[in-house]
């Protein structure tokens, strides 16, 4: 059973929140009683999400329709979130897309544009706008999303993996930076999920054989909590499902 007050008062903000395991960790986060700030582009997948979690908690959370593109718009979120709230105790940085698999030779550069923009320009601006909110708070965690392909590589993946290993590495460089203040970077490896980004890349895949993007969600809300304390860590979701079984 979950407890709803285990992160009462806690600011949660998602990036890709309207779909998949950020919706699900969205979902979860508000269960246990954090306030959810949710990012995503569409307006109206944002408003079913907020109905989701006031059904649920009985409480709304803040909808940020914003697409990652704009750069200057996440600056302003991040005073946006400083003048109500002060601090920022949980980033989950879930938003990506998997751009086009392919040879890199025939990759289409507005492909790769939108892949290093989202997947990994993004990132660096959600780290410069939310560094200070996230000291803030006593109990700041940062999560970023990795991916297996970067560790076994293979043909067609390129822009989608690259763009990933340069998460990866912004990630590890900033857990590096902060490692003497309270703040907490990790990143998780969610694994075959069963997500839409899944089922485009392998389409006769069963999805039923897959973990769910609730399955995974709890690993995020693991990595929220006071008692974890490993920090620029790599965590995979399989490894880590199986050490709870």
């Amino acid at each position: 059973m979950t407890d709803q007050t285990e992160f009462s008062g806690r600011i949660a903000l998602i990036t890709g929140a309207s779909r998949g395991i950020g919706r699900a960790t969205a979902l979860a986060l508000a269960e246990a009683g954090a306030h959810i700030v949710a990012v995503a582009r569409t307006q109206g997948a944002l408003e079913e999400l907020d109905d989701q979690i006031t059904a649920k908690t009985g409480k709304a959370a803040t909808l940020v329709p914003l697409d990652l593109k704009d750069f200057d718009a996440i600056d302003r979120l991040g005073g946006a979130l400083f003048q109500k709230f002060g601090r920022l105790d949980f980033m989950i940085a879930n938003a990506g897309i998997l751009g086009d698999l392919t040879p890199l030779a025939h990759l289409e550069p507005k492909v790769w544009q939108d892949l290093m923009d989202i997947n990994v320009t993004a990132n660096y601006r959600l780290i410069r706008a939310m560094d200070p909110l996230l000291r803030a708070s006593d109990q700041g965690r940062a999560i970023f999303v990795s991916t297996g392909i970067i560790h076994h590589p293979r043909a067609y993946w390129g822009g989608y993996a690259a763009s990933k290993a340069a998460v990866e590495m912004m990630a590890t460089i900033y857990a590096d930076e902060v490692k003497t203040t309270s703040l907490k970077v990790n990143m998780v490896n969610p694994g075959a999920t069963r997500t839409r980004m899944r089922a485009k890349a392998f389409p006769g895949e069963d999805p039923e054989t897959l973990p769910t993007p609730e399955d995974v969600a709890r690993l995020f809300v693991t990595l929220c909590r006071e008692d974890w304390t490993s920090h620029g860590e790599l965590i995979h979701y399989r490894d880590w499902a199986q050490q709870k079984t």
